[in-house]
């Protein structure tokens, strides 16, 4: 009886150790979707460590969409073709909106800030030291539905100038990522872009571009860091399970370093309705001056 009691309790702590199987209403992989920060290539290389350590830590494949646009990662959580998705601020609240996505996590700053800032920034030896010297130059924002790279630079040159940025500068455009505005203002092809301080200091810290290479010459008060939501409709315990698996591997050193990021922290939809203000804000500004 206590040999047969003995090979109970091995069976048992095997049990328990082993890989838990995920639940039937899982789905069979996951698709995690990305904002386009440095160009599509670069973009699914700099998280694809990270989709590997989430495989293993929820026993389910993870697998990285990256697409060519802000709107896209909308698009694709609106037509399901995603469960999750790392979005910029602005376009969480499309996504909100449009998909019915619900913030599950923040992105924190290397000093642990729930946020970033959005920077106007220009050639290191341009002689553009304030919004008025760059009147009648080439501008570029990020994307329509980037905060940093468009939403907040908006609304810091209505305050500025009092005029929209088609009006200010001699050339607007988009980059289409912060990677390249940065690297477009680094080797003077722009003479200001606005962009932010986190994605600055990535392309720094990968050596990209050098810090002596670019100067700030604006910067922004804080906006809400970059949320990791799901679709809502997803099981609850997969979301909560995803948010505690991302939470838990970006604290490790060397995933801190793909990232360069302070890792995340848990958040709600509430903490983004700052961004949904200075966006109704930026919107009735617009208008009002005939756009």
């Amino acid at each position: 009886m206590r040999c047969l009691m003995f090979l109970c309790l091995v069976v048992l702590s095997l049990v328990g150790t082993s890989p838990a199987q995920p639940p039937a209403d899982w789905p069979k992989a996951i698709r995690f979707g990305v904002v386009p920060t440095e160009g599509g290539a670069d973009t699914t290389r700099r998280f694809t460590p990270l989709a590997e350590q989430l495989t293993r830590e929820l026993g389910v494949p993870v697998e990285v969409v990256s697409a060519s646009t802000y709107q896209g990662v909308v698009t694709a959580m609106s037509n399901k073709q995603i469960e999750f998705g790392w979005f910029g601020p602005k376009a969480y609240i499309e996504a909100a909106k449009r998909a019915d996505a619900e913030a599950l996590v923040i992105e924190l700053s290397r000093d642990g800030q729930r946020g970033y800032r959005a920077i106007f920034i220009v050639p290191a030896k341009s002689p553009i030291r304030t919004l008025e010297d760059a009147r009648g130059k080439k501008f570029a924002y990020t994307d329509p539905n980037s905060a940093s790279g468009r939403l907040i630079p908006a609304m810091l040159l209505h305050e500025k100038t009092r005029q929209r940025a088609e009006e200010f500068f001699g050339e607007v455009k988009y980059s289409g990522s912060h990677g390249t505005s940065i690297l477009q203002v680094a080797n003077g092809e722009l003479d200001i872009a606005a962009t932010n301080d986190l994605d600055l200091l990535r392309m720094i810290q990968k050596g990209a571009v050098r810090e002596a290479d670019v100067r700030v010459i604006l910067q922004s008060e804080l906006i809400p860091g970059a949320p990791v939501a799901a679709r809502r409709e997803l099981p609850a315990s997969l979301k909560k399970a995803f948010a505690e698996a991302l939470i838990k591997v970006s604290k490790e050193p060397a995933m801190l370093e793909v990232l360069q990021n302070g890792g995340f922290a848990p958040t709600s939809d509430e903490e983004f309705d700052i961004v949904r203000a200075t966006d109704e804000f930026v919107k009735t500004q617009e208008k009002s001056n005939g756009k």
